[in-house]
């Protein structure tokens, strides 16, 4: 345990960020009774916690912009906190909404059209090939 940003006791989430307590300074505990790192409290952010944020990304922010980021991220940290409440145990994990399928077929051979009626089209041809303007010089 350590002490968050406020000075509550909370617990190291496991990418190592500080998990705060819902209430009465201890953790979350799930139906087994053992402690939630990673769920978070409810409640607003302070200016001095966007402060200190902004201060680990190295952003500058005015005061202005304290009050302003603080309820945009009270926002962002309830919806997160309300999907985490939808999640249910009996819900399997998955990475696409819906199924995937390869959408790419075999290869396989095919006749080709001829030389010349791919090149009939061409507005320019040189040798039995398309010419095309030079875009690129020696130099290059």
């Amino acid at each position: 345990m350590s002490r968050g940003l406020r000075g509550h006791v909370g617990h190291r989430t496991p990418l190592g960020g500080l998990a705060r307590p819902k209430s009465g300074g201890q953790a979350p505990v799930d139906s087994e009774g053992v402690s939630d790192p990673t769920a978070s409290a409810a409640g607003r952010i302070s200016r001095e916690e966007v402060a200190h944020l902004a201060r680990l990304a190295r952003l500058a922010v005015s005061e202005d912009e304290l009050d302003l980021f603080a309820g945009q991220l009270d926002v962002i940290l309830g919806a997160v906190a309300r999907v985490g409440e939808v999640a249910a145990a009996d819900i399997p994990p998955t990475s696409h909404a819906v199924p995937l399928t390869n959408v790419l077929r075999n290869d396989e051979l095919s006749p080709c059209l001829p030389r010349e009626a791919v090149l009939s089209g061409a507005p320019a041809v040189e040798d039995g090939k398309f010419r095309v303007p030079r875009i690129l010089t020696e130099e290059a």
